[in-house]
């Protein structure tokens, strides 16, 4: 028996020692798992990316040429109109001024000749200052009339600015700014009968003489020594409507007597005398 033990002793001893020999055949905790090893990778290999197909560019670059063909038979088309509306003597004139409110054509730096734009601001600002006169003469005159004028004046004062500022545009602002714009003896000729006719309304307006409603209608000088004696505020009113009137008199002399000079220089009104009498003789036929 106890040599039984002792067999099964050694044969444990030699199991043992054969272990201590061989340890990686025992997993240790410490052990760590070996990476994998990278997969082989083609330098030359591309990515695929779907593109379209030779039969669909062809279509989009046929669509393509047929928007631009039209495109250009658009602008042709819109060229000839307007060379036949420049042929037909019909100007296409966009609203631009004043800026805020657009009502009026008016463009000096781009439509007026460059030899006549000084002119023609000018004229400009005598139009604007005609505005300016009246608006003053009716606060001139609404001052007198709430010291105890009646209110006649008052509504004469109105009628001026509603009938003048307009009016002077139309009649002879506008036809200066065509004359200017077209070369049109016939339109020089209206601005110079209505532009004549301001004048004398200017001067008139700054002497104000007692004939109409004793004159108080208008800030002229005669007004303004008639009412300064009774109310001095109204008679500053007044002596300053005298001075713009007389500045927008001194101001239109000017703008028709340099007028009058580029007409009869060009020789516009030569031409005016050959319509003029064109126009008769087709009249009396």
């Amino acid at each position: 028996m106890e040599q039984i033990l002792k067999y099964c002793l050694f044969i444990n001893l030699i199991h043992i020692c054969l272990k201590w020999k061989n340890p990686g055949s025992v997993p240790s905790a410490n052990s760590r798992l070996s990476p994998l090893s990278p997969e082989p990778y083609e330098s030359g290999a591309t990515i695929d990316i779907p593109l379209d197909s030779s039969k669909d560019t062809k279509a989009k670059e046929k669509e393509l040429q047929a928007k631009e063909s039209e495109l250009k038979r658009r602008e042709q088309e819109l060229k000839r109109r307007e060379d036949a509306i420049a042929r037909a003597g019909i100007v296409i004139e966009e609203k631009n001024w004043p800026p805020f409110f657009p009502i009026i054509n008016h463009d000096i730096a781009n439509e007026i000749p460059i030899h006549l734009q000084r002119i023609q601001y000018i004229a400009f600002t005598t139009w604007l200052g005609l505005v300016l006169c009246l608006s003053w003469n009716f606060v001139a005159v609404t001052t007198t009339w709430i010291k105890g004028e009646g209110p006649t004046i008052w509504f004469l004062a109105i009628i001026y600015f509603i009938s003048g500022a307009p009016g002077s545009y139309v009649m002879w602002y506008r036809p200066l700014y065509r004359a200017m714009r077209t070369d049109s003896a016939l339109k020089f000729g209206w601005f110079f009968l209505s532009y004549h006719l301001h004048i004398v309304f200017c001067v008139f307006a700054a002497v104000a003489p007692p004939i109409i409603f004793k004159g108080k209608s208008l800030g002229g000088i005669l007004a303004a020594i008639d009412v300064l004696g009774d109310h001095a505020l109204v008679g500053i009113f007044y002596f300053i409507g005298f001075g713009l009137f007389c500045l927008e008199s001194l101001l239109s002399i000017w703008v028709i007597q340099q007028v009058m000079m580029y007409f009869r220089g060009s020789g516009k009104a030569a031409a005016m005398k050959r319509e003029t009498a064109r126009g008769t003789m087709m009249a009396a036929l």
